[in-house]
C-alpha cells in the first residue's frame, strides 16, 4: 500500500499567469499492527493541469466536436488520460510532466516531488453558473506494474484579471536590489513580481473614488436622490450607497437592492434565439422608508463568487437591482392624525394605492489577492489516494 499526498503550499486559489506549485509525497507506510512489512514499487508517477468545460444542454448549443480519439485512449487504462470520467470537454490541458520512473520505497519511507507550471493567463476563469462551468484540477496519475492507473485529482480555483497579459517585465534589474547569499529561480522571482503587479492594478482601480448622483423618477415626478462613490470593486468588498428622499415629490414606502450577477450565452451558441439570461443574487437589502428622508445599504461582495469576465461561449456582468413600491397619494395623505389632548398619535392609513417600478445599475467587480481568497475557497489544499 502506497500514500499518496498533494498538496498546494500557498493554498487552492490562484491568478491566470501565476506558477501552481504542489509537492506531492509518496509513503510506504509502516503499520505497527503490520506482521510483515515489505518494500513497494512504483512504476511511474505523472502530474498534468486540465481545464474541463461543461454546459447545459437545455440553454447552450455546442458544435460538435470530434472525440473519437479521446475516446480510444479512455478505454485503454494503460494511458494517462487526466480528464477520464469527467463530464464535458477538455478545453485547456498543459503538458504532462513526469514526476519519477521505477520508484522503490521501503517500509516507513517517503519521498516528496515538487510539480510547477504556469497558469496559461488567456485561461477562463473558474466559474459554476446556471449554463456552463469551468473547473480546474491538478490531476497526478500514478501506476503500479501491470495495474491500472490510480488518479488523485486536485482541485483549485483560477482567477482571471485582465492587464497582465500584456505586461512585459523589464529584461534589465541590474538595478534592482538583491541578495548574493540567497538563490532563487527565475520563474518564482517573476511569479512574485506578478502577484504583486496584479495587487497594484487592483489597488488601483478600485480605489478611484468620484461622486455618482442618480435621480429616482417615475412617471408621476421624483421619488429621490441615490448617491454612490464607486462603482469598480474588488470581490470581498462591499457596495455602499445611500438615498436622500427628502427631495423627493413622490413618497417611496419602500425600497430593495439587491447586488446580482447577469450570466448571458453569446448569440450564436444559444439554444433558443432571444433565450433570456440567468440571474444570480448574492446580496439583498429591504427597508420600509415611509416618511424617511435619509438611507443607505451595505451589499458585501462574496470571496467565493467570480468577477465579471468574457469568454466566446459565456458573459457575466455585475449590477445593482434596485425595486421601488411608491405611494399613489401625497405625503399628507399617508397618515392619519389621531385626537388626543396632550400628545399627538400618528396612525399609519390601511389601505393605499401603491406604484412599483425598478432600476438597473451596472458594476464592475474585479478578482482580489487570490491568498485572501483562498480562506473561504471550498477546496482543501490539501487531498490524498492509497494505491
Amino acid at each position: 500500500m502506497i500514500e499518496v499526498l498533494a498538496k498546494l503550499g500557498r493554498g487552492p486559489v490562484f491568478l491566470a499567469g501565476e506558477v501552481l506549485e504542489c509537492v506531492i509525497t509518496f509513503t510506504n507506510p509502516l503499520s505497527a499492527s503490520s506482521t510483515s512489512a515489505s518494500s513497494e514499487m512504483l512504476a511511474w508517477a505523472s502530474a498534468q493541469i486540465h481545464c474541463q468545460f461543461h454546459a447545459s444542454e437545455n440553454r447552450v448549443a455546442l458544435p460538435p466536436s470530434d472525440g473519437s480519439k479521446h475516446d480510444v485512449q479512455a478505454e485503454n487504462e494503460t494511458v494517462f488520460v487526466p480528464n477520464r470520467g469527467e463530464r464535458g470537454q477538455c478545453i485547456l490541458s498543459t503538458p504532462p510532466k513526469i514526476l519519477f520512473c521505477d520508484l522503490r520505497l521501503d517500509p516507513g519511507e517517503s519521498k516528496s516531488y515538487s510539480y510547477c507550471e504556469t497558469l496559461p493567463v488567456d485561461a477562463p476563469p473558474s466559474f459554476r453558473g446556471q449554463s456552463v462551468k469551468y473547473v480546474y484540477k491538478l490531476t497526478v496519475g500514478c501506476q503500479r506494474v501491470n495495474s491500472p492507473i490510480k488518479l488523485l485529482r486536485v482541485p483549485f480555483r483560477v482567477l482571471v484579471l485582465h492587464g497582465l497579459k500584456d505586461y512585459q517585465f523589464p529584461q534589465d534589474e541590474a538595478v534592482a536590489p538583491s541578495n548574493p547569499f540567497l538563490e532563487e529561480e527565475e520563474g518564482l522571482k517573476k511569479d512574485s513580481r506578478l502577484a504583486d503587479l496584479a495587487t497594484e492594478l487592483l489597488m488601483v482601480a478600485t480605489s478611484r473614488r468620484s461622486l455618482h448622483l442618480y435621480n429616482i423618477s417615475n412617471t408621476r415626478g421624483k421619488v429621490g436622490t441615490f448617491c454612490i462613490f464607486k462603482t469598480v470593486y474588488k470581490i470581498g468588498e462591499d457596495v455602499i450607497g445611500t438615498f436622500k428622499f427628502s427631495e423627493g415629490d413622490i413618497p417611496c414606502l419602500q425600497f430593495s437592492v439587491s447586488l446580482q450577477t447577469e450570466e448571458s450565452i453569446q448569440e450564436e451558441f444559444q439554444r433558443r434565439r432571444g433565450q433570456p439570461v440567468s440571474f444570480t443574487v448574492h446580496a439583498r437589502h429591504q427597508e420600509s422608508c415611509l416618511h424617511t428622508t435619509q438611507s443607505s445599504f451595505s451589499l458585501p461582495i462574496p470571496l467565493s463568487s467570480t468577477p465579471g469576465f468574457t469568454t466566446n461561449i459565456v458573459s457575466l456582468k455585475w449590477r445593482l437591482h434596485f425595486e421601488f413600491v411608491t405611494s399613489g397619494e401625497s405625503a399628507a395623505t399617508c397618515l392619519v392624525l389621531g385626537s388626543q389632548s396632550e400628545a399627538v398619535t400618528w396612525t399609519g392609513v390601511e389601505q393605499m394605492e401603491v406604484d412599483t417600478f425598478s432600476w438597473d445599475l451596472p458594476i464592475k467587480v474585479l478578482p482580489t489577492n487570490p491568498i485572501l481568497a483562498s480562506y473561504v475557497s471550498q477546496f482543501s489544499s490539501t487531498n490524498s489516494i492509497t494505491i
